[in-house]
């Protein structure tokens, strides 16, 4: 019987950092057959991971792509691979250091501090946006303190954004909105699909990361319209 392996598994782990750093790939590498010897794993079940169907490992690319994406924009475009490689970690996500270097120079993405003046389609809201929830996620009644995120999925036509927003006292999702995209009208049809389903309180709180459409001069003016306060956590405090 063929043992399936699963992507993120230990062993799986193991050939991703094993293909990351060939003699051909990386600047600092090694022989296969020596790294193989020092995972413990067998070179021929290296080399028939290697030989799966190329579909499996372009997803497994384009997942961790979308996420290394999401995980450097998160920062203000400031953190490296290894910050990066650390936020993944967090969020569950295997992937070898080396693997998430690769990845980012294929994206073009490179960290800048300070960030040079540039010009960008989304505008940036006035101010600084405050941490209001101190990473308390729970609420005395409903409709008090919200929280929201941006995920995706799979799908036989491409990836499929999804918004949420979550009510920290009943934690259940009390809005969402879904499209092709995942840009500020996605969020916004979220937030006012929540407060159309739920009785907010005035002056609620909304929290958030800092990602670009988050801190967007729309998303603050839809806030400002529901009566609704901004709050985002610290960066690299997910």
């Amino acid at each position: 019987m063929r043992c399936v392996l699963r992507e993120g598994s230990p062993v799986a782990s193991k050939y991703e950092f094993i293909e990351t750093m060939r003699l051909d790939r990386a600047e600092y590498a090694f022989p296969v057959g020596f790294m193989c010897e020092r995972l413990g794993v067998s070179r021929s079940g290296y080399y028939h991971w290697r030989g799966r169907p190329d579909s499996a490992t372009a997803q497994r690319s384009e997942e961790l792509k979308l996420r290394i994406k999401k995980a450097f924009e998160d920062s203000g475009e400031t953190y490296g691979y290894r910050r990066v490689h650390a936020q993944l970690l967090r969020w569950g996500v295997a992937a070898g250091l080396e693997l998430v270097r690769q990845l980012m120079r294929e994206l073009g993405l490179v960290p800048c501090q300070p960030r040079p003046k540039r010009w960008s389609l989304t505008q940036a809201a006035e101010g600084t946006v405050p941490d209001l929830v101190g990473r308390d996620f729970t609420a005395d009644a409903p409709g008090e303190k919200l929280v929201g995120d941006i995920t995706y999925i799979a799908t036989g036509e491409g990836w499929l954004y999804l918004a949420t927003v979550i009510d920290c006292c009943t934690k259940e999702v009390i809005g969402y909105a879904m499209d092709d995209h995942y840009r500020t009208p996605l969020i916004t049809r979220a937030i006012r699909n929540a407060a159309r389903n739920r009785k907010l309180t005035k002056n609620a709180i909304f929290h958030s990361d800092r990602g670009s459409n988050y801190m967007s001069a729309e998303f603050a003016g839809v806030l400002k319209e529901l009566q609704i306060r901004k709050s985002a956590g610290l960066t690299a405090s997910p």
